[in-house]
């Protein structure tokens, strides 16, 4: 199904430092999951400079793996559902509607893929592709919550849309009870060819956000950049946020310094010169 006889195993587990147990259990989900959001990194580049980004395991390979750069959560659920697959995980992938204070009344397209995974008779949803992702699994069960990482998420299971039930995500926020709703989502499955339909709208499509400007994150166990077009942000547990805005030509070494993506020579000049054109007066 995820073309995981496409994939160079070893290489991927190399790219991690994954030197773990490979048998199909939670212990190697939890040691899998961190070190990938650890360590793939997360960017929209193709989105911005391209409206294109592939999602064949050759192309991912080469990109995330070989070149340095980082994906969104198609490219990074894409690769992780073949590894999955390769070592012989049960799985069911799934797509999520990203609200973060959105009106869930006014529901936003289904584009963030995700994996739900079955072991020992329990379900665990499996989310690498956000960016700030959970550092491990998160047992699908109203209530449950992760605390692996510097900010915890909490699953609950309530009215989605329109009166519909589903499971939802919660990070801190200024929601109820110090939470806001992240993503929601059902259990209905979603194929390869669901998620080339997903992709191309937010690679390719003028009302995505990551084709009108480029967005890049990374998350440390004690740290988490973002860099919005021109806005870097660094996020402290229990800190106020450092916000500065960089100049188009910092970019590529910032990407570089801070995000631990390379981008080739012609690449960064398109990028200098496409962040010029959003905000002529900043270089």
């Amino acid at each position: 199904m995820w073309n995981s006889e496409a994939l160079d195993l070893d290489a991927y587990l190399a790219f991690l430092d994954y030197e773990g147990d490979r048998t199909p259990t939670l212990e190697t989900l939890r040691d899998l999951q961190r070190a990938h959001v650890l360590n793939v990194r997360w960017d929209t580049l193709d989105s911005f400079l391209y409206r294109e980004a592939r999602l064949d395991l050759p192309s991912l390979q080469d990109k995330l793996l070989r070149r340095g750069r980082g994906g969104y959560c198609f490219e990074h659920v894409t690769l992780f559902a073949a590894v999955l697959e390769k070592l012989g995980f049960r799985f069911t992938a799934v797509s999520g509607r990203v609200q973060l204070g959105a009106d869930a009344d006014r529901p936003r397209p289904a584009t963030h893929a995700m994996l739900l995974v079955d072991l020992d008779g329990t379900r665990w949803l499996s989310d690498v592709g956000f960016g700030a992702s959970p550092l491990e699994p998160i047992e699908l069960a109203d209530g449950a919550r992760s605390d692996a990482g510097p900010w915890p998420y909490l699953l609950r299971w309530q009215v989605i849309t329109h009166g519909s039930p589903g499971w939802a995500v919660l990070q801190p926020g200024d929601g109820p009870d110090g939470w806001q709703v992240r993503q929601v989502f059902t259990e209905n499955p979603q194929y390869p060819v669901d998620f080339a339909v997903g992709n191309h709208f937010v690679a390719a499509n003028d009302r995505s956000p990551f084709v009108i400007r480029p967005y890049v994150q990374r998350l440390r166990p004690d740290r988490y950049d973002t860099l919005d077009a021109l806005t870097w942000t660094t996020e402290h547990p229990g800190r106020t946020p450092k916000k500065q805005t960089v100049r188009p030509s910092e970019v590529p070494d910032l990407l570089d310094d801070v995000f631990g993506i390379r981008t080739a020579p012609d690449e960064a000049e398109l990028l200098v010169r496409r962040l010029t054109d959003l905000d002529p007066q900043r270089d």
